[in-house]
């Protein structure tokens, strides 16, 4: 079971590549309204990229629950677990 900090660490990763933007940092509160880029589109190639990266399938549901960053680690972290 991967531990929080080394998720947030990989997601990170995932986000800055994603967004082509090596300074961005994420915190548990990180919205799409922080990100400039963040935008429907590129929410796409982002849940597709977390996937591929930590090797998870996403329910839909679960997603559109998703509030910010946290909670994706959150989840990312159950299923990985």
């Amino acid at each position: 079971m991967m531990k929080r900090e080394e998720i947030f660490t990989k997601l990170t990763e995932v986000f800055q590549d994603v967004f082509d933007d090596e300074t961005l940092t994420l915190s548990d509160e990180t919205t799409a309204k922080d990100i400039e880029d963040w935008d429907s589109l590129t929410h796409i190639t982002l849940l597709s990229s977390v996937e591929d990266e930590f090797g998870v399938r996403f329910d839909m549901k679960a997603v559109q629950g998703l509030k910010n960053v946290g909670a994706m680690v959150d989840l990312i972290g159950e299923l990985t677990a």
